[in-house]
This record gives C-alpha cells, structure tokens and sequence, in this order.
C-alpha cells in the first residue's frame, strides 16, 4: 500500500516544485544566469530535494533552465536568435489558432473572452501589470483551446515562458497596455465575425508590436 502512494506523493511534491521555481523565473525574482540551487528551493518548500531535482529537469527541458559552468541549474538566457526562432513559432502557431477559432469559437466562449478582456481593463486602471500579463497569457491559451488544438495550447504554454522572461526588466506603461488590450478586442472582434484573413492580418501585427 505503502508502496503505491509513495510516486503519488513524489509526483505532487515535485509539481509543486516546479510551480514554485517556475513562478520565480517568470516573475523575475530569479535572474538570467542565476543558479538554483536544489537545497534552498527544498528548504523554501519544506520538502526533500528529490522532488525539487525534479522539477528542475522538468524545468530544463521546457528550456527555461540549463547547466552552469559549474553543473548548476541557472535561469536561461536568450540570443537574438532564440529571440527570433521564438517568435517565428508563435506566428506560425497562434495563426493556426486563430484561423481554427475562427471556424469553431462558440459565442459563450467569446463572452468568456470578453469577460476576459474587461478584467484586463480593470487591471490596467489598477496599475497591475503582473496581472495583466497573466490575462494576456490566458486570452492566447483560450483561443487555442475553443479551437479544439491542444497541442497548441501546450506549445504555447511554454512558449509564453519563454517570451516573459525576454520580456523581464522592460517598462511597460499604461498606455502601451492600453494598445494591447485594443489589439486583443479588434481580433476578438474579427473572430466573432469568421473574418479569418483580418484576423490572422491583427494577429501578426499584434505579435509583431509586443515583440517590440
């Protein structure tokens, strides 16, 4: 019995290791080129460093993590060619998405999406832009997954760690926000109307911008 429960037991510590780290890296509170080391995340979670060894492995393979010179896990950094090979991914996957939605999105989903995006407003107002980008991240994962792709969707989850760690340290002010959030209810709009070639057309400049 005992032996059964145990990997269960491993397994959630483990994913909440990888929550853990993966929340620092995307907040920015762990550093390109900064170490990680197993005994602290452990500590931090009152946990064994079985499961933390876990999740960083886990962790290295989504690319967010790599080996240090001193065969430390550290935080990745990101070469303008990374850079580019990233969002090269993004345009050919997110326009799949949005020509799928197009076709498929159900009208209650595009009120959850509008629903969606008026909470993004209210975050601007607030000055919460940690917020904001979370509810940028899930307005891009709901439209892969009301178009019935969830390879995509999962390509997309980690592609959008990727794209905020490159994004860390850059100011965003309200008003660049309030751009985004213009962009995201125009192709809203052209996916509600079926206008597949707008809104791939929206898309593409709305990546292209954010890139910016």
């Amino acid at each position: 019995m005992t032996q059964q429960m145990t990997p269960r037991r491993h397994d959630s510590l483990a994913e909440r290791a990888y929550k853990h780290v993966r929340n620092e890296i995307l907040r920015g509170r762990l550093a390109v080129g900064q170490p990680v080391p197993e005994g602290a995340v452990a500590d931090a979670l009152e946990i064994s460093k079985t499961p933390v060894r876990q999740a960083l492995q886990a962790l290295r393979k989504e690319g967010l993590l790599e080996v240090g010179p001193r065969r430390q896990m550290i935080v990745r950094g990101f070469t303008p060619e990374h850079r580019r090979e990233v969002m090269d991914i993004r345009l050919a996957v997110e326009s799949l998405s949005v020509t799928r939605a197009c076709e498929r999105m159900e009208l209650q989903e595009v009120d959850y999406l509008r629903l969606l995006l008026l909470q993004q407003k209210r975050t601007v107002d607030a000055g919460n832009e940690d917020e904001f980008i979370d509810l940028d991240e899930q307005f891009h994962l709901y439209i892969a997954a009301a178009a019935s792709l969830p390879l995509v969707e999962r390509i997309l989850a980690e592609l959008r760690g990727f794209v905020r760690i490159m994004r860390l340290g850059k100011s965003r002010p309200p008003e660049h926000l309030r751009s985004v959030l213009a962009e995201h209810e125009a192709l809203l709009d052209a996916i509600e109307a079926r206008d597949t070639r707008l809104a791939r057309r929206l898309l593409r400049t709305h990546l292209l911008n954010s890139d910016q």
